[in-house]
């Protein structure tokens, strides 16, 4: 049983020595556990450090992706380097590595193709008020899009398969912990969490530079992939709600017409015949991108059996 911890890298050398030094070289269960850094574009002494301090393995992207590319280039690197279970961490060291052998324990005992450190968002002292409402907002919906029950959505210390990282994909490049976590539930994966801890700030979030723009780039990530994974539900249920919202304001028009003059009421007529076609429309693209999906899934069947083939296992 291989494990491989990987660790996506942007200019991380103040502070990927202090992460290194505490990861581990051996876990109950694990016959061999390899550290493999992805160094995205970074511009200091990233990758100098990395092989100062024994990393294994070394992934360079010479132009910066963003995390959620660096996350996908290490996914493929530790496939083809053989890993069984894969964990992520991030290079600024905010997860506590001693929970790691807690994190594997449901892959494991079998019970499990993804797990997902809970932070105690509530305790964590360097998060602002508004982060934490929001953080655990933004994991209720994730929960309700997903399926799952993970308390921490937008946590990245995570571990799975190697079954689970030839079945995923990332079409997002901001980031890849809530589009991850959907495509698991919406494809039956075992998604689990556990409780984890975190360390203190080393230096401030690069990915939610602004609350506002956060919040905006999180509900399209999680939009997005609701489109990608549930059209037909999608897209039918604002064909109802146009549709019935034209309905009724065609029982307004009929009831004026029969109860008393309509010529006062003609722009509510208007507007029903508008929303009762723009209704029907969007119920028909429902359909269509149902046939959509259901060809998306064969293609993606398609491309895990030859994903696997070229992993070799």
């Amino acid at each position: 049983m291989k494990l491989i911890i990987q660790i996506p890298c942007y200019n991380e050398a103040g502070t990927l020595e202090i992460t290194l030094k505490d990861l581990p070289r051996s876990l109950e269960g694990v016959d061999r556990v390899e550290w493999l850094v992805i160094d995205d574009g970074s511009t200091d002494d990233t990758v100098a450090v990395a092989r100062k301090h024994g990393v294994d393995h070394v992934v360079s992207i010479p132009r910066n992706r963003g995390l959620a590319g660096a996350f996908v280039a290490g996914l493929d690197a530790c496939v083809r380097l053989g890993a069984d279970i894969i964990v992520n961490t991030d290079g600024d060291n905010q997860y506590r590595a001693q929970d790691m052998g807690a994190l594997l324990r449901p892959i494991l005992e079998g019970k499990a193709d993804m797990v997902v450190g809970a932070r105690p968002i509530s305790e964590i002292g360097h998060f602002p008020p508004i982060k934490k409402v929001l953080q655990k907002l933004g994991s209720r919906v994730v929960r309700l899009a997903s399926r799952t029950d993970v308390p921490d959505a937008p946590s990245g210390f995570r571990a799975l398969t190697r079954d689970a990282a030839l079945r995923l994909n990332v079409f997002s490049d901001y980031t890849y912990t809530l589009e991850t976590l959907i495509q698991a539930g919406q494809k039956h994966m075992a998604v689990a969490s556990v409780p984890v801890g975190v360390n203190r700030e080393l230096r401030p979030s690069r990915l939610v530079k602004s609350i506002p723009s956060y919040v905006k780039r999180s509900l399209v990530t999680i939009v997005r992939i609701f489109v990608v994974y549930r059209p037909f539900r999608f897209f039918l249920s604002i064909g109802l709600v146009l549709f019935g919202l034209g309905f009724l304001l065609g029982l307004r028009f009929l009831y004026f017409f029969v109860t008393e003059d309509s010529a006062g009421h003609v722009q509510s007529l208007i507007l029903s015949s508008v929303l009762l076609g723009i209704g029907f429309q969007t119920m028909l693209v429902a359909f269509l991108a149902d046939l959509l999906a259901v060809n998306r899934r064969l293609m993606e069947d398609i491309q895990y059996r030859l994903r696997k083939g070229d992993s070799g296992k």
